[in-house]
């Protein structure tokens, strides 16, 4: 078993409290170790570290749990970092969903515009704790779930030093739901995405060792009219059987834009409206159990469950104890290891995780069809994190106008302006000329 200091920054947020459960599970492979939580939410941090302090124990885990507002401090020394925060909550989210929906653009949080304002404020964050990390803590490794994780790791991995591995279970579940809508047995199929995150396509897709393609085509013949399934399940299996290539859900906003704008427009709520609707509970639930001897987190009223980042727990317990796992990291395509791509554009794809390092498996070249899009979004990846590490207003609207979502030039100045004045509590003055 592996003993760590491991920081996590964001540990005072609404998914903080899912995450340590998911550490506590695994906690018999880092027996020994210490967490610390850092946030600028000083009430939020000790609920979180009361629940996890007692869950811990009720687990028989020797397992220390810390709490400060103060980063640097926080940080002296550790060994690894997980980030998973959000720079101006989820008021700033809704503005990110809001604001493009005015100039006629879908918002959302990782996708276009919406997506391009988070990682400009992510990153100013990222430059920050690395600055810290090289004074207090020279060796530490970040395992990121900050999105959007693909620009936060190309920026860092364009400007730094830090050795920084970005995680998100895209790969691992965004097939599964498909093959249940064609009625099929996910056990049973060998499924292997690689991409861009939240932008990755299948490769590989087999059934019983054969190709899946035929029954997916099969099980639209038998779908695309029965209303009974949810319309977004039908269009997801449309374009997996339409490209040859099972996709990300997130395609939904590109190959069918024009129906998610004009429903997201009928929406009462955005995303952001929904989850800040039972933010209030969550935080509630947190601090009943936090009040209890022996905490029982219920999924249904905490935020995204109670297994939350579990994926970048599997990474560091692979690294830090070398014991081999096979999980999707986002990193840079070193050896043009995802052909297509350029080398130093980081890009996401299963690999063999150990005590060296992520290690690539063999990648087979996305289909034509796809690669295209694919391309441009990494494309508009490496700009978007030119903009946010020390770009200006001019690199803001060439990574803008480089997105499929942008129809012109026109659009993403004026889109640009207005989007950057909401956000000017979060960008440096560099973003705002």
């Amino acid at each position: 078993m592996a003993t760590i200091k491991l920081a996590y920054l964001g540990g005072g947020s609404s998914r903080a409290a899912g995450t340590m459960a998911s550490f506590i599970a695994h906690g018999e492979e880092f027996q020994g170790s210490e967490v610390v939580l850092i946030d600028q939410r000083a009430d939020e941090l000790e609920v979180v570290r009361t629940l996890a302090e007692k869950m811990a124990r009720d687990a028989g885990l020797d397992l220390t749990v810390t709490a400060t507002t103060d980063r640097r401090d926080g940080l002296e020394g550790v060994d690894a970092v997980l980030t998973s925060f959000r720079p101006g909550d989820f008021a700033m989210r809704q503005q990110d969903e809001l604001i493009p929906m005015r100039h006629g653009v879908i918002g959302q949080e990782t996708q276009g515009p919406g997506g391009f304002m988070m990682s400009l404020r992510s990153v100013q964050v990222f430059q920050g704790l690395i600055a810290d990390l090289d004074d207090v803590a020279p060796g530490a490794r970040i395992f990121n779930y900050t999105n959007p994780v693909n620009i936060v790791s190309q920026a860092v991995e364009d400007h730094t030093d830090t050795p920084i591995y970005s995680m998100c279970e895209g790969p691992m579940i965004f097939w599964p739901s498909i093959l249940r809508t064609a009625g099929l047995d996910p056990e049973r199929a060998e499924v292997i995405m690689a991409g861009v995150n939240h932008n990755c396509w299948s490769t590989t897709h087999l059934y019983d060792g054969e190709d899946i393609m035929p029954l997916l085509e099969q099980a639209w013949d038998k779908v695309q009219g029965d209303l009974t399934v949810p319309v977004w399940e039908r269009r997801m299996l449309h374009l997996a059987v339409a490209m040859q290539s099972i996709p990300a859900d997130y395609f939904k906003y590109y190959y069918f834009g024009e129906e998610h704008f004009r429903e997201a427009q009928a929406s009462r709520l955005t995303r952001a409206g929904v989850i800040l609707s039972h933010v209030d509970d969550y935080w509630a639930h947190y601090r009943e159990q936090a009040a209890s001897e022996h905490p029982r987190l219920d999924p249904e009223r905490s935020r995204g469950g109670i297994h939350e980042l579990e994926l970048a727990i599997d990474v560091m317990s692979a690294y830090y104890n070398d014991v081999p796992a096979r999980l999707p990291v986002n990193l840079l395509n070193t050896g043009g290891a995802l052909p297509g791509f350029d080398e130093d554009t980081v890009v996401e794809m299963w690999c063999d995780v150990d005590g060296t390092g992520a290690h690539p498996i063999e990648q087979k070249p996305l289909p034509h069809a796809v690669r295209g899009i694919t391309q441009q979004l990494a494309e508009y990846q490496r700009l978007a994190a030119v903009a946010a590490w020390d770009g200006s207003r001019a690199d803001a609207v060439r990574a803008l106008v480089a997105h499929p979502f942008v129809p012109t030039l026109a659009v993403a100045e004026e889109l640009y302006d207005d989007l950057a004045h909401a956000n000017a509590a979060y960008l440096p003055d560099r973003l705002l000329r």
